[in-house]
């Protein structure tokens, strides 16, 4: 009698929060009615072969058969299904076809079946070659661990499964001496798997975070607020390593993390990874952010990417003064405007404002942006800007400028005539220019001094990550500048390295050598000068030196030929 639909249901959502259900075998040659009682025959099957003939444990023969679904499913598609025998079927397949017993463990333990490959030991195929991991697998299982979460620990610290089964049943019943249950321990063992293999130092950061956790569960009593199970323990656990992944220095965060237990409750993983990673894009230090969400965790409940703000109205609302008000302005009109609060990070950074603001905010000042708001419908509004987003509209290629707008929005252009008149001169797609922009923070220029070259010099943008880099350390490296001199000379990226920049710099520094040119140039001076101007210039250093310069090119051009 075939087993329900419902069943297959059952089986295939097991899988469908972590796995790729479109890679899945497609077994549309089992009717759709049978196809529930060949996944169930097969897996009944492939437990007593584990069992019976592989001398597996049967509780652990059937953790591996039940979930590995993918597995089992690339031997079923092998075989003609028959309502009536397709169970003696399968396990005559399995007698005569022994199968890679890692790989149905592996996808059984929750790595994801796309991945398996990549774990299994080179020329083993069954746990009688090497049964350590098997070993370590069925220790943590009988402590309490579901079987299908193993590979959250595998695939973050491998070790604790060269482990022997004493050392880690010694090292679980360890933790438990601070006074956590069975299921706490596993909790924050998935949550945190180093603590499986810590030894030497690390033992004893190891016993610093117990003391948080102590603290946190234990003595502010957060334990009474989560429900008795591995999910909701790792769930709490997972919010809690949010910000020591944030730097926060373990046997520090106890107190801090119990005074606001609630923050553990409340938020989700997402909200707690989400804020964080606003709040470091101010350019400030990780751990700094991870204080402040805990100091301040009325900042979580705060909306930080819809709201539209006006940069002149934010900086008063926070309380910039006058004179700096007016100075910052004149020095960074491209920012002002509107902008989202989703981009305030960058914009704040643009206008090389951004500690200031965190500084404020960590020091109290957070409910600021709780309660900021337009101070009317117009402010903010730059009627050219506006003209400019109706030619967009009506442009060939709407979508493509606004992209590039966004982008230029997201690194703290504001609303204004001149983010319009820069984005003429952008070429590529904004990931592209996203890309170039990120090269060069990347290479060492200071975020604001960046926007203020792509304001002055949009075409430093205009080419590829690999040019921009070649031009950066040449001029560093070979010409012995800083990157300091972009911010006078930005145009320097713009022009070419092979044909304008490394010959005319060379024959410079010939002519230096040789004691003919007695006047320091600079490098601005040596690059943008046009070659009618330059040829003029060399005939001032000596009356020969026109002659070689030409023939220097043209042998130079040959040699590329």
């Amino acid at each position: 009698m075939p087993i329900s639909n419902s069943l297959f249901t059952i089986l295939t959502h097991r899988f469908s929060t972590t796995r790729n259900l479109s890679k899945l075998p497609n077994l549309s040659k089992i009717p759709g009615k049978y196809r529930p009682q060949a996944i169930h025959e097969a897996q009944k099957a492939l437990t007593d072969y584990l069992h019976a003939t592989r001398t597996l444990p049967f509780t652990y023969a059937e953790h591996i058969a039940k979930n590995s679904l993918f597995s089992v499913s690339n031997l079923i598609v092998k075989l003609e299904f028959s309502p009536t025998d397709f169970s003696k079927s399968f396990q005559r397949f399995l007698r005569y076809h022994p199968i890679n017993e890692f790989e149905f463990f592996f996808e059984s333990i929750g790595l994801d079946y796309s991945e398996v490959n990549d774990f299994l030991p080179a020329n083993k195929f069954f746990f009688s070659e090497d049964g350590t991991v098997l070993n370590a697998a069925c220790a943590l299982s009988g402590f309490g661990f579901p079987w299908n979460m193993l590979g959250k620990l595998y695939k973050e610290e491998v070790s604790i499964f060269s482990r022997s089964s004493d050392e880690l049943k010694a090292r679980l019943c360890g933790f438990k001496e601070y006074g956590f249950s069975n299921i706490s321990v596993i909790g924050i063992c998935l949550a945190f798997p180093h603590v499986l293999c810590g030894e030497g130092e690390l033992g004893g950061e190891i016993d610093a975070l117990f003391d948080d956790l102590k603290r946190v569960f234990l003595d502010f009593d957060l334990v009474s607020s989560i429900e008795g199970n591995v999910d909701a323990w790792y769930e709490v656990c997972r919010k809690i390593r949010v910000f020591y992944d944030l730097g926060c220095v373990k046997g520090t965060m106890g107190e801090l993390m119990g005074r606001s237990k609630h923050v553990f409750i409340e938020y989700p993983e997402e909200v707690l990874v989400q804020k964080a990673e606003y709040f470091c894009r101010f350019g400030v230090g990780k751990e700094d952010v991870g204080l402040l969400l805990l100091q301040s965790p009325e900042i979580l409940s705060l909306d930080l990417e819809t709201p539209v703000v006006s940069v002149l109205g934010f900086l008063k609302h926070f309380g910039l003064d006058t004179e700096e008000l007016m100075l910052v302005s004149q020095k960074y009109p491209y920012v002002f405007g509107r902008n989202k609060m989703a981009n305030l990070p960058n914009v704040l950074r643009a206008l090389n404002l951004h500690e200031w603001f965190f500084n404020k905010i960590k020091n109290g000042s957070h409910q600021l942006l709780a309660n900021y708001v337009l101070s009317d419908p117009d402010e903010g509004l730059d009627r050219e800007f506006r003209d400019g987003l109706d030619k967009i509209q009506y442009s060939r290629t709407p979508i493509h400028n606004m992209n590039k707008l966004n982008f230029l929005h997201g690194i703290g252009f504001g609303e204004n005539a001149l983010t319009m008149k820069v984005l003429a001169h952008l070429h590529g797609t904004s990931s592209e220019l996203q890309e170039r922009f990120d090269c060069l923070l990347r290479l060492g220029v200071k975020f604001s001094n960046l926007c203020m070259m792509v304001k002055s010099t949009p075409k430093v943008i205009n080419q590829r990550p690999e040019t921009i880099e070649q031009k950066v350390n040449f001029l560093c490296h070979e010409m012995g500048s800083s990157l300091e001199y972009l911010d006078i000379f930005p145009a320097f990226l713009c022009f070419d390295l092979e044909n304008r920049i490394k010959p005319r710099y060379s024959f410079h520094m010939r002519l230096t050598e040789k004691g003919l040119c007695k006047k320091p140039y600079s490098i601005a001076s040596i690059i943008a000068t046009s070659e009618k101007n330059f040829v003029a210039r060399l005939s001032g250093i000596h009356p020969d030196a026109p002659k070689k310069w030409s023939e220097y090119i043209s042998c130079k051009k040959s040699q590329g030929s």
